[in-house]
């Protein structure tokens, strides 16, 4: 690894960068937030869930995954403050959460829908 200068070569730069460092806690939750990502079922279950409030047994049908798979999955998003239960008798539905994780999954998921090829 190389020394650290004593100088920086552009001063006001490195300072613009080293106030936009994450805090620690922003970098763990960040860090959590990625790890969420990094499963390409749980991005299935976010698209899905983009326009739509799904039962786990709904979601599991769409998925081509048994329900049981599919609720450990709901299970990682819920605990990553991605998506929200709700309750109606004994059907629970999922929703997308409103909070940053679940903007953040919704702006990465609209970024895939201009790789999509249209369909006439």
């Amino acid at each position: 690894m190389e020394p650290v200068t004593s100088q920086p070569i552009d001063p006001a730069a490195v300072a613009t960068a080293q106030r936009k460092t994450l805090s620690p806690m922003s970098e763990r939750r960040m860090r959590r937030l990625l790890d969420v990502l990094c499963d390409g079922t749980r991005l299935k279950i976010v698209r899905a869930l983009r326009d739509n409030q799904l039962a786990a047994s709904d979601l599991a049908r769409i998925l081509g995954r048994s329900r049981s798979a599919t609720s450990q999955h709901l299970r990682v998003l819920r605990e990553a403050d991605v998506v929200q239960p709700s309750r109606n008798g004994n059907v629970v539905r999922y929703k997308l959460a409103s909070d940053i994780n679940a903007e953040i999954l919704k702006d990465i998921g609209r970024a895939f829908d201009r790789l999509e090829p249209e369909t006439a």
